[in-house]
């Protein structure tokens, strides 16, 4: 990831670096100096280099750092001829408000989702395509269910993706808009990269925490005027968000989890991932959610095998607070979906107990 970019004689010095230890320092954009990865990833360190100029001769080039990941805190001196040049600090919002010189390199893995995507970069700027796609949502879902079903379900999911668009908006990201795609759900676009796991947790938990307050809302309509529909919205939205928390990519869980997880850089930490994950499946197994433990089971064991590739990405990751923070807000909102799914199937009507039914099968 880009930890510092600063001004060298009137040329780019762009530090690059990993939680890895290794550390790569480029002046105009061409390699002059690096550190090779290690075990000592953080503290005190320098790397220098020497230009020669046919008018002043010769000049040696240091850049010292002082490196803290968690939370990250970067001291930076740059000094010319034993001259001290540039100093300062940087710190996590400095990251999350950078546009990297190099664009991160994403590598995606072949699926219909993906080739979704594809199709829709090739699109998104035109309004009419996203007018075709909600046409063609509603007229699948009413197809297989009711018309009145279809357009509750497209405003569950506009709801559940415009939390995406809010958390993109207050990070200072430019946004492309939603897609509905049919059989797929929405999407959320921009065409701006996050830099930092806390982005990734945010954008991607506001998503489900939206849809939580439509089911809220329509739990307290329900009470207020006892009509089903708004029961029926309230636990068929609260099934919709809860399945986008589970911990599979490229599901909203996914990420979270991910990001929680890889930011953990001690075996204590992965040891941690692995007993939490146990004890979710246990809980689901135990309350008769056998088709949430066993999703569960299969997310985690995803991002357990991705675990030893954390050091190699070119997101921050999140500090001791961040973890548990986010940990937290997770393990709410999922609690919290739940528990709506389960109080309406309690109230006796077959097809409220539909969605309770779909998580112990």
């Amino acid at each position: 990831m880009e930890l510092l970019n600063i001004d060298c004689l009137g040329k780019p010095l762009r530090l690059e670096g990993s939680l890895a230890g290794w550390q790569q320092l480029f002046w105009n954009n061409t390699l002059v100096a690096e550190k090779a990865a290690s075990a000592d990833r953080e503290g005190a360190s320098a790397l220098q280099f020497t230009l020669t100029d046919p008018m002043s001769g010769e000049q040696h080039i240091r850049l010292e750092t002082d490196l803290q990941w968690q939370p990250f805190v970067l001291n930076y001196r740059l000094l010319i001829d034993q001259t001290v040049v540039a100093k300062g600090t940087r710190n996590t919002q400095d990251i999350e408000r950078q546009s990297p010189v190099v664009p991160h390199q994403k590598t995606n893995k072949l699926s219909l989702l993906g080739l979704g995507v594809l199709a829709l970069k090739l699109f998104k700027s035109a309004k009419l395509i996203k007018v075709a796609l909600a046409g063609a949502s509603v007229a699948a879902y009413s197809w297989l269910f009711s018309f009145q079903f279809a357009l509750a379900l497209l405003a569950c999911l506009v709801f559940h993706e415009y939390g995406h668009i809010r958390a993109m908006k207050y990070f200072g990201m430019k946004t492309k808009g939603i897609y509905l795609i049919p059989f797929l759900g929405g999407l959320a676009l921009s065409d701006e990269k996050i830099n930092t796991r806390w982005q990734d947790v945010v954008i991607s938990i506001m998503g489900p925490s939206f849809g939580l307050l439509l089911s809220l809302a329509s739990c307290v309509a329900y009470w207020l005027t006892g009509n089903l529909f708004f029961a029926g919205l309230a636990t068929f939205n609260a099934l919709l968000n809860l399945f986008n928390l589970l911990p599979i990519l490229p599901l909203d869980g996914g990420h979270i989890l991910k990001s929680i997880s890889f930011s953990m850089n001690s075996v204590l930490g992965l040891i941690a991932c692995i007993v939490g994950a146990l004890l979710g499946i246990g809980v689901s197994y135990h309350f008769g959610l056998a088709l949430l433990g066993f999703l569960l089971f299969i997310g985690s064991l995803e991002i357990v095998f991705e675990w030893r590739g954390r050091h190699q990405s070119h997101l921050l990751p999140l500090d001791r607070y961040g973890q548990i923070f986010s940990l937290v807000w997770y393990l709410v909102t999922v609690a919290a979906l739940i528990g709506i799914i389960w109080y309406f199937a309690g109230l006796g009507d077959d097809m409220l107990r539909v969605p309770l039914k779909i998580l112990q099968n």
